[in-house]
């Protein structure tokens, strides 16, 4: 079951969405391999800190953070990307490494890839490392509002 928090906002939002399990995994290359999502369709998030700020980077699997894109675009005077152990308590109901990119449900801004635009639907991390939430791109921009900004040389 997805995080109760996710699974309540989606539900109080009457977002349609589909909850995929799949086998355990740690890395987002190793859990879009497991739920047969091709590497760029399936969302990561990246926690990153920006000016002392916690804050998510989404961007698919296949890409990495480009720190100086993102402070380019934030005009940040630093930016880092945070520790385990800086944010495992911001996500209670959440695994480790798995929380949704929903930054509007913890109080925190989000940086969303451009490239995640390019499909009609969205797959991520539904706070566990064996499930995973799907819906339409469009519903995601319209419940979290995140910021559209280059975040890989990908991009």
């Amino acid at each position: 079951m997805p995080a109760r928090k996710l699974k309540t906002f989606l539900d109080e939002h009457k977002v349609h969405y589909e909850s995929l399990t799949h086998p355990t995994a740690y890395t987002a290359q190793r859990t879009a391999e497991s739920a047969h999502i091709r590497g760029k369709e399936l969302a990561k998030t990246v926690m990153v800190k920006i000016d002392g700020k916690m804050a998510m980077a989404v961007l698919p699997t296949t890409q990495r953070v480009d720190i100086s894109l993102l402070q380019e675009a934030t005009g940040a005077k630093h930016i880092e990307l945070a520790t385990e152990p800086e944010f495992k308590d911001m996500f209670p109901e959440c695994e480790v490494g798995a929380m949704p990119p929903f930054g509007n449900l913890y109080e925190m801004e989000v940086f969303s890839s451009p490239q995640l635009a390019e499909d009609e639907e969205i797959a991520f991390n539904a706070g566990s490392h064996t499930e995973l939430i799907r819906l339409s791109y469009a519903d995601y921009v319209d419940l979290v509002s995140p910021a559209i900004v280059k975040l890989s040389t990908a991009d």
